[in-house]
């Protein structure tokens, strides 16, 4: 969960809670549970600091709305400044898969004629 800051369109500022959906260099995904117009200059903080950018998509799908945001040219996501506590590593999920089916696997049977 991350908090999220924005002016509506009078100039209020706005302040919600999002689940992080996803995360790269370059963007994030987020869930709210309202929507954010297209354009819209977003802040997401975090424990470490901020993360600064833009609002390129917001689509609701049955559970909410999900936010694409462009980070900001000088706003990079770091895995050092900030790591989302569910954050899937494909890597490791690889080897779990592995050594779960090895540990899993019947030894070979042996037939005695």
């Amino acid at each position: 969960m991350v908090d999220v800051f924005w002016k509506d369109k009078t100039g209020r500022m706005k302040k919600g809670v999002a689940n992080l959906e996803d995360i790269s260099l370059s963007g994030a995904c987020l869930q709210l549970d309202a929507p954010i117009p297209l354009q819209t200059i977003l802040s997401i903080k975090h424990a470490k600091g901020q993360l600064e950018g833009k609002v390129r998509y917001c689509v609701f799908r049955d559970i909410g709305y999900f936010i694409g945001v462009e980070f900001a040219s000088d706003s990079r996501w770091s895995l050092r400044q900030f790591k989302p506590q569910h954050l899937l590593d494909p890597r490791r999920l690889v080897m779990r898969t592995v050594h779960r089916l090895r540990a899993t696997a019947a030894p070979p049977s042996s037939s005695v004629n």
